[in-house]
């Protein structure tokens, strides 16, 4: 059974290589993609230090785009989405994600931060079902509708779709993990603003 993971980036050059050290020496990944999704940044060239698999779209088409971007660049059975921007991956949040699928016990695991850092931890706790750290069978993936479309809803749609085709669903706790915070990465104001538009587009996946 093959497993790639999949790492939708955007301007994430400060952030990515951090990721990459850690998830290009798993045993349990046999393929890594990063999807730049219309980075303006060094995002490209951090990646290919890492010998990985570079896909860059030449605009910015969403998180949903830019991770089905990444499937479309495999042909592994389980694909393993990670948000490039994680601190504090271990080997140990890896296999935790991927061994309950790769194993048939799981269609799909998500992965929720414990003991990181307490407003991401916190907000996890919350809505668990948002988080961007999961495992997901490929035939699951490619019959959720309109996932491309889906932007930061994404996650949401991959959730609601598993609990409505009664799929089974694996919760994995993540300790130690935790990722940088929009306000930390654009200013306050900026990262607010990113951040409402993120709740905007997981909104919008529930009409």
């Amino acid at each position: 059974m093959k497993i790639a993971a999949v790492i939708p980036a955007f301007n994430e050059a400060a952030h990515i290589g951090r990721v990459l050290s850690r998830v290009v020496r798993s045993v349990h990944v046999d393929e890594v993609i990063v999807v730049c999704d219309g980075c303006r940044d060094d995002t490209a060239a951090v990646a290919r230090r890492y010998g990985v698999n570079v896909v860059e779209l030449p605009e910015n088409v969403g998180k949903g785009g830019a991770m089905m971007a990444g499937v479309q660049h495999t042909d592994a059975d389980v694909i393993l989405f990670l948000d490039a921007d994680l601190i504090g991956l271990r080997a140990g949040h890896i296999y935790s994600l991927v061994e309950p699928v790769a194993a048939g016990r799981a269609d799909m695991t998500i992965g929720v931060f414990a003991d990181g850092r307490p407003l991401t931890d916190i907000a996890q706790k919350l809505a668990p079902f948002l988080t961007g750290q999961r495992a997901v069978r490929r035939d699951v993936l490619e019959q959720v509708p309109d996932l491309e479309q889906a932007g930061f809803g994404v996650e949401a749609a991959l959730s609601r779709y598993a609990d409505k085709q009664g799929l089974k669903v694996a919760r994995v706790s993540l300790p130690g993990l935790a990722h940088v915070m929009k306000e930390e990465k654009a200013g306050l104001w900026k990262g607010f603003r990113a951040r409402v538009q993120m709740y905007w587009e997981i909104l919008r996946s529930y009409r």
